[in-house]
This record gives structure tokens, sequence and C-alpha cells, in this order.
């Protein structure tokens, strides 16, 4: 059984910001930002053509400055937010903005990759976050299944809650937390639980993981020493909700449960560098991506702590006696935990992996360098997952 070729598609420019198009459950597509200090830097919006397997892009232009972070709506296609610098009276700052693309590129376009008499268009202003009192941010999230009207945005050692109004040209901030301790605490990463009725909030400072209620703006846990060196990353598990997985500068990758802190449920080893990123699949959540400067994405199937640890359970109507004492049989073993596939096709750091939000196979991994990779999950692991 034969897997597709991975599809490489080039930027022009470096970059580290990769987002899916969170709220398009159809198209499988993708965000780009770049980071050019000489040019205008861009948004390069792309589309899969899963048939054809051939990319089609669109590109925007960012002239705010270099892109930092890159997150997109869960509500609204055409809306995105972005971290990043800018220059004001010789320091460096960075931002953060709420954007509107321009209509028609919403749902994507058939423009071919190497198309580029076409001109760039200009993304729509929104709003600012005001981030003036509160230093340079991090990242912003959006609230995973809200209506695109609740953000958070981290700057520095604040974790701010901010309401989106007037069809999101206002940003009125509603509350904010600090981190209290010695030195220069700042925030480096932080996701938004889909569980909870979307009331907590996870961050990372420093080698330290904390769990947020954003009702109270009040800490809930506290994970000291998480990795043995800076936390780059990390992500809630969609189906168990008190699972969260972290990964860092120690070239570690770490599961925990919440409720006990004390030590992660699992390690992984498998980077040679720091890791920056850990994404879960939002529908296969044993299926766990992660991409580090050792310039390496790895899929791992981390079955043993997923919510089907004993592989998919086969509906006992459809099947006769015997083969029901068969898959009771295969059932009571746990399946192990192994590295699915590890894909190489990079050659610089990889700063970013993501699913797509449309097609649960397929992922997107960006290196500096510009180059964007799209793979898919190898088939037989997918026929055995479904089957």
């Amino acid at each position: 059984m034969e897997d597709d070729a991975p599809v490489i598609y080039g930027l022009e420019f470096q970059a580290r910001a990769l987002t899916p198009q969170t709220a398009e459950t159809d198209a499988i597509r993708f965000l780009v930002g770049t980071q050019s200090l000489k040019y205008d830097n861009q948004i390069h919006i792309i589309d899969f053509d899963d048939e054809n397997n051939i990319i089609n892009k669109n590109v925007l232009l960012h002239q705010a400055g270099e892109i930092w972070h890159i997150s997109a709506s869960p509500a609204d296609r055409g809306v995105l937010a972005t971290c990043y610098n800018r220059t004001s009276d010789s320091k460096v700052l960075t931002c953060a903005a709420v954007w509107r693309m321009p209509k028609e590129l919403e749902s994507g376009s058939h423009e071919s990759p190497d198309d580029s008499s076409s001109t760039a268009q200009t993304l729509e202003l929104l709003c600012h976050l005001d981030n003036t009192a509160h230093g340079n941010m991090a990242c912003v999230v959006w609230e995973p299944m809200g209506d695109g009207k609740k953000i958070i945005s981290l700057a520095d050692n604040h974790i701010l809650l901010w309401d989106l109004q007037e069809s999101s040209s206002q940003a009125v901030l509603a509350s904010s937390a600090s981190l209290e301790g010695k030195g220069q605490l700042k925030f480096t990463s932080g996701r938004w639980s889909p569980h909870h009725n979307c009331t907590q909030v996870a961050t990372a400072n420093d080698t330290t993981l904390r769990g947020w209620d954003t009702r109270s703006m009040s800490q809930i846990y506290c994970i000291e020493n998480a990795h043995g060196q800076l936390v780059r990353d990390l992500d809630f598990n969609p189906n168990k909700q008190y699972y969260l997985a972290s990964c860092g500068d120690d070239c570690k990758v770490k599961f925990w449960d919440t409720r006990n802190v004390s030590e992660p449920v699992k390690t992984l080893e498998e980077h040679s560098h720091w890791v920056w990123n850990v994404r879960y699949n939002h529908s296969h959540d044993q299926l766990v991506l992660t991409g580090s400067s050792d310039s390496r994405v790895i899929l791992s199937n981390m079955v043993s702590i997923s919510s089907e640890p004993f592989g998919h359970l086969v509906d006992d109507d459809d099947i006769s006696d015997q083969e029901d004492h068969r898959s009771e049989e295969k059932s009571k073993e746990p399946l192990q935990d192994n590295v699915i596939a590890t894909y190489e096709e990079h050659e610089d750091s990889v700063y970013a992996v993501d699913w797509s939000s449309a097609d649960p196979w397929l992922f997107a991994s960006l290196s500096y360098d510009g180059r964007l990779v799209i793979n898919r999950v190898p088939r037989a692991l997918k026929y055995h997952i479904l089957l």
C-alpha cells in the first residue's frame, strides 16, 4: 500500500508562523506568515487540492511587520490574528492585531503555485490588542468553541482576556492576571482548553506550566520544572479533558494529567534538538505531531494514553460470536505506543506543525527557510484506526 508523496511549497521569505484556517472544515487550507526585515511581510493562503495533489496559493500583504505568531478565528473564515514585530523609537516591540482578509479569498482560489504575476492584496485591520501597558505579545489564542468574540493574548508576564466587539473592530480588555515572582517572568506559549465549557487556559513560562480559570483569572494548577529547559509549546488532548502535552528545549515531549502533576504520565525523547511544537490530532488523539530544530517532524502513536487505549472497538451486533470472541481477546491487550514516521523533507529548523481542520489525516509543517511540507498519516495506520 503505497503512501502519497509529500507536497512541498516554497515561500521566498523566512517563516515560522503557521495555522490551519480553523473555521474552514471542507477545504484543506493553511495560513503561513513570513519574517522579513527588508521587504513587506506576507500571509500566504495555501489551498491543498487533495485529488490532484497540488497546492494553490494567494498572497496577502502584512505591512505591519515580521510575523511571529498567527492564529485563525474558529467562527469566521476571514478573520485572523497575528503577533508581529515593529520598531518604535529604536526599540523593537511585539504587537498583536486582528485582521480580515478580502471576502473573495476566504474560501480560497485556484491560482497556480507559479503564477507570481498577480498582485498581492492587503489585509483589513479590524483592531489592535493594545499592549502598551503590558509588554511584548507572545501569542494570541481564540476561545475554541466560541463565536470568535473572545481571545486571550500573552504579553510578557500578563495574561489578557479580550472581548471583540462591534464586528471585531474593537477589543475590550475584559480581565487579566499577572505572573508574580523573582526575575523577569515571561510567557512563551499558551493554549485554550476545549473542555470545561472553555473556562481553562494553560500557559508556559520558562520551565513551568500553569493552568488558569478564565472566569476568575486565578491559577488552578502549576507544574514547576515541567521540562529541564524552556517550555516551547503545549496542547490539550481534544478527547480527554485532563490531559495536556508539552515540549521544550530539553528535546522532550511530555504528557500530563492535570489532576496529578507530580510527574508526567509519559515522556518522549525522539528529537535531538529543541522541540518547538506539539499537536494532538483533533479526531484521533493517539496521533501526536512534533516539530523540532533538528529539522525533523515526528508522528507518534500514543495509544496507551489515548481515549481508545484498546484500539477501535467494534459494535457487537455487527459480528458473529466467533469474531466477537477474537475481538475481545484482542481488545484486552493495550496497543503499544510507537513512532509511526519521521519526516525529513526539511533542511532547517521546523518551527511549526499543525493538523488540517478539514482532513484529520493530513498535516503541514513549516521550516525557517520558508519550506512548507504537506504530509499524510500512513494509509496502513489510517485503516488500522478506522477498521
